[in-house]
């Protein structure tokens, strides 16, 4: 029997399993794809923690931007736990042998807390938006890459146990409401697989991909966790809260990282070359910037030419490489075009202060699939690799301090997922769930994108129900069992549409603008929202709460 079942492979999984498996736990971690696949890896910028290496900091200023940034929808108590924690969790993955890049010792560091090793104090960090130091600490442009691999290979050393290649059909509940593991659909053999554990901890990361073709995602960021627990009975947090991230490239949305600007890059628009906003101000005040920039017909730029060609060099190869290979540019001698694109998901899985799952038991949730109260309307840069490894980490140690003994009697997995399978290869294929992903993304991204309008958040829900009135005869075109990635992919769809209603019901009850959410026709934010939506089923319906 496991000690903890831990769902989905990024840095919150990996940093999950590892302490788990320090402390003698027998533990898995469960992936659909690849463990170095997941979408950590595409967080270049830095992991966030007050060291002072390179000018006077301390958690004090780190807990106040991120409460300024989240304008008074994070939990300080979450917040403060977040951020004195950071200096350790450096000293963890500098530990873990994570390539952090590198400055001489200052003399007159401030580095908390004291004492502290020469290996910390020559962490090299940089800031970005809505930081008042710089303090993420990074690894070139590749931070949140060489946090996954190295995590990786530390689990491999610690004989962590991987199951890859199964998707995540629904969690395994009793009628206690407590969860006892989950069904998954084993994509090479093609059949259903129960993995029982005495706790489960969820880290399958966040639902940016619902906006298909206009998110720095991967396509596979369906929020599948967050959409098992709300079909178990578990409630949704702050769905309303999607983050744009202003520099994604045009139009392929690949994600050119805040460091750049961090560095001293410029947003330029095409009438001169014109600069019109703080560049590091917080990402959703830049985001509009830039939609006003574009709705008067302007295309915007983002000039690296400003930062010496040595310094992109060494520290933004990444960011080079892209340019080149996606937009054919030299950005060493030309401006980048870029858009804003969808990048980061504050909402998800309500927890409370231990992690645990509200409305569930046995259920643990870390990182972007979770709603940890951190980020509340607008996720500062350099906070979400800094909650993956310290949430994932503090969410193992709770989950095995709590679950004690064997898994409760009388829960046998039923049928469900069996017949949930089934019906999918019985259906007609009249309506091709790829085409209907591609137009459902695009019309996220204006309906409720960075400017909202009730009447557009309206139009969107329609829709979101016309696609689910249609899941009936919108089948597979492969009808194999084994390898079918058209199963996996329509499976995914379906939970991008349980979301979207989510999403779309969150946005339009808040009927005020907050952080990463705007809506035009209420432009002012209310005291009377300083507050959470929830989200839970009711009768089969996406119901708020």
């Amino acid at each position: 029997m496991l000690d903890l079942l831990i769902i989905g492979s990024g840095g919150a999984g990996l940093s999950a399993a590892l302490e788990a498996a320090s402390r003698g736990a027998k533990v898995a971690v469960v992936t659909k794809s690849l463990p170095t696949q997941a979408q950590t890896c595409m967080a270049q910028g830095g992991i966030n923690a007050a060291l002072g290496n390179i000018e006077p900091d301390s958690p004090e200023e780190h807990i106040a931007d991120t409460l300024r940034s989240a304008h008074g929808l994070a939990d300080e108590t979450m917040v403060r736990t977040l951020c004195e924690s950071a200096p350790e969790t450096i000293e963890w993955l500098d530990r873990m042998l994570v390539p952090f890049s590198r400055i001489q010792p200052n003399k007159n560091s401030t580095h908390y807390p004291l004492p502290t090793t020469l290996s910390l104090q020559t962490i090299a960090q940089r800031r970005l938006g809505g930081a008042s130091h710089p303090r993420a600490c990074y690894a070139q442009d590749y931070t949140g890459l060489k946090i996954l691999q190295n995590l990786y290979d530390r689990c491999l050393e610690a004989g962590v146990t991987f199951y890859t290649g199964h998707y995540l059909l629904d969690l395994v509940v009793t009628e206690d409401r407590e969860v006892t593991g989950a069904d998954f659909w084993e994509i090479q053999a093609g059949r259903i697989r129960t993995i029982r554990a005495r706790a489960t901890l969820l880290a399958t990361g966040g639902y940016g991909a619902l906006y298909q073709g206009y998110t720095t995602n991967a396509y596979g960021a369906t929020g599948d966790g967050i959409a098992a627990v709300l079909r178990a009975g578990g409630v949704l947090e702050d769905m309303e809260f999607v983050q744009f991230h202003p520099t994604a490239m045009a139009p392929s949305a690949v994600l050119i990282s805040e460091s750049a600007r961090g560095a001293g890059a410029w947003l330029i628009n095409d009438r001169g070359g014109e600069r019109f906003t703080d560049e590091l101000a917080p990402r959703d005040i830049v985001a509009r910037a830039m939609f006003d920039q574009i709705a008067a017909g302007r295309h915007l730029f983002l000039d690296l030419r400003p930062i010496p060609e040595k310094v992109l060099r060494e520290l933004m190869p990444q960011e080079l490489h892209l340019a080149r290979l996606h937009a054919g540019i030299d950005a060493t001698k030309e401006p980048i075009p870029v858009m804003p694109a969808v990048h980061y998901t504050m909402g998800g899985i309500a927890v409370d202060s231990r992690l645990r799952i509200r409305g569930l038991g046995r259920a643990y949730a870390a990182g972007e699939c979770s709603a940890a109260r951190v980020h509340g309307a607008n996720r500062l840069g350099g906070n979400s690799l800094l909650e993956i490894v310290a949430f994932g980490r503090r969410a193992a140690v709770k989950a095995l301090e709590e679950v004690k003994g064997g898994v409760p009697e009388g829960c046998a997995p039923d049928q469900e997922s069996a017949k949930r399978i089934e019906s999918i290869f019985a259906r007609k294929n009249r309506y091709n769930h790829y085409h209907k992903q591609r137009i459902l993304g695009k019309r996220l991204y204006h309906d409720l994108g960075i400017v909202r309008d009730g009447a557009l958040i309206e139009d969107a829900l329609h829709y979101i129900g016309e696609l689910e009135g249609r899941l009936g005869e919108t089948g597979l075109q492969d009808r194999s069992r084994r390898e079918n990635k058209d199963l996996t992919e329509l499976l995914e769809y379906e939970n991008t549409l349980l979301l979207a209603q989510a999403l779309s019901l969150s946005t339009l009850k808040r009927t005020e603008s907050r952080g990463a959410h705007y809506r035009s026709d209420y432009p002012k934010e209310s005291k009377a929202w300083e507050r959470h939506i929830q989200i839970k089923m009711e009768n089969g319906e996406v119901v708020t709460c």
